[in-house]
């Protein structure tokens, strides 16, 4: 078949490193394909390079080791390996058709045919490949959608998602960092259409993989509201959001952090230990979600006057030492309001290291308090009182105040 290159430019420099050149030269008629090709007409910087060749995976591996890289068959069953040199990873993957398809898995057979292996990816713009020379193969008008900001299914939109319904929140993540002017009427449809399928076939941690990239998007507050007219939003966060405070936060200079995002959408009511759970989020992403969602401290003013920054340090390092002192402030403003918080921000932001609670249990045992719940209990209640005078009291005067509330004259050390 004629399988004629649709565009030539000069070859971008991610093909001249030396894993993504290597690759290609020991594959013959390998070509970069999907998100490198994308990024580098877009003028974005490349990320992660991917590479297809029209040989079986087997052939492929052996190829890539006869040529001096180092593999790893990473899934060799869908035709993927990785190919490693001077330690930059590789993706590369033969070329496939779809057999038969689940709404998330597929199985597979190896091709020769581009067109065919184009034919299943999910956006136009997606499905472009780029051999060593910058010519370039278009089969679905991918080059034309990224100019013109339009995030188009491949074919038709009910198909490709009842391949994967992942893709119904693939189509808004990339429409947050590509899309101009409206989006697709038929896609939005086919979307609306997909969100029962969206809520049985796909797997949580799937679902937080994808809003980890959507929600530091430049601004994504309007993919997060068509989300939230066809449907998908409750299905991807059924815990509860308010899509408004983004589109409000992120104009102030809200980080584009995912997880710090994440917290501001949530609604106040949501339980967020619930959500992290359902999306398996790792130990460090479950502490700090926690402290966002509800920071350890009584609400917090709107201004810098007055503002108890050392007692602020001392909760947030006993609650989660992975939060920045600011960030939980991101949350209170997008739920309070008013004044003030950037002063506040600046405040807390740089500051001196988290100061630590100067007392132990065995300072009080040196006053005659013998082990047991009643020294736990006496340690908190003064842990609260040191907290309450902004963390200010030193050790001599936490030993003074222990020994007023024990009922004794008071003592330094």
């Amino acid at each position: 078949m004629n399988d004629a290159p649709h565009h030539r430019i000069p070859p971008p420099a991610f093909l001249a490193e030396a894993a993504p050149a290597a690759v290609l030269a020991a594959l013959p008629g390998a070509r970069a394909v999907g998100g490198c090709v994308r990024d580098s007409l877009a003028g974005r910087p490349v990320q992660d390079v991917d590479v297809a060749a029209p040989l079986p995976p087997e052939a492929i591996a052996e190829k890539l080791r006869a040529a001096g890289l180092k593999v790893f068959e990473t899934g060799l069953a869908h035709g993927t390996v990785t190919a490693v040199l001077h330690r930059q990873p590789v993706e590369v993957t033969a070329l496939r058709r779809d057999l038969v398809t689940d709404g998330r898995h597929a199985e597979v057979a190896w091709t020769t045919d581009w067109r065919e292996d184009a034919a299943r990816r999910d956006f136009s713009f997606n499905a472009m490949s780029m051999d060593a020379e910058g010519r370039i193969w278009d089969y679905f008008g991918g080059r034309e959608d990224l100019a013109a900001g339009r995030v188009r299914f491949v074919g038709d939109a009910a198909t490709r998602l009842a391949e994967d319904y992942l893709r119904a929140l693939r189509f808004f993540r990339f429409w947050a960092r590509y899309g101009q002017g409206a989006p697709d009427p038929a896609a939005l449809a086919a979307i609306a259409d997909a969100v029962p399928g969206f809520r049985t076939r796909i797997a949580p941690e799937r679902i937080w993989m994808e809003l980890k990239r959507l929600l530091p998007a430049p601004d994504p507050s309007r993919a997060l509201a068509l989300m939230a007219e066809c449907g998908l939003l409750d299905a991807v966060l059924p815990e509860g959001t308010v899509p408004d405070r983004l589109r409000r936060m992120i104009p102030l200079g809200l980080p584009a952090d995912a997880l710090l995002r994440l917290a501001v959408l949530l609604a106040e009511d949501a339980d967020s230990g619930a959500l992290a759970t359902r999306l398996r989020l790792s130990g460090e992403e479950r502490a700090r979600l926690a402290v966002l969602h509800r920071p350890p401290a009584p609400p917090i003013p709107a201004t810098a006057a007055g503002f108890p920054l050392r007692a602020w340090r001392a909760r947030l390092q006993a609650a989660a030492r992975q939060v920045a002192p600011a960030e939980p402030l991101w949350v209170a403003q997008a739920r309070l309001g008013g004044e003030g918080w950037d002063a506040l921000r600046q405040l807390v932001a740089p500051g001196d290291a988290e100061p630590e609670f100067p007392l132990l249990g065995r300072d009080l045992m040196a006053l005659g308090l013998p082990p047991g719940p009643g020294l736990g209990s006496l340690l908190g209640t003064l842990r609260a009182w040191w907290l309450a005078g902004d963390c200010r009291a030193d050790r001599d005067a936490l030993l003074a105040e222990a020994a007023r509330r024990l009922g004794e004259p008071g003592t330094g050390s």
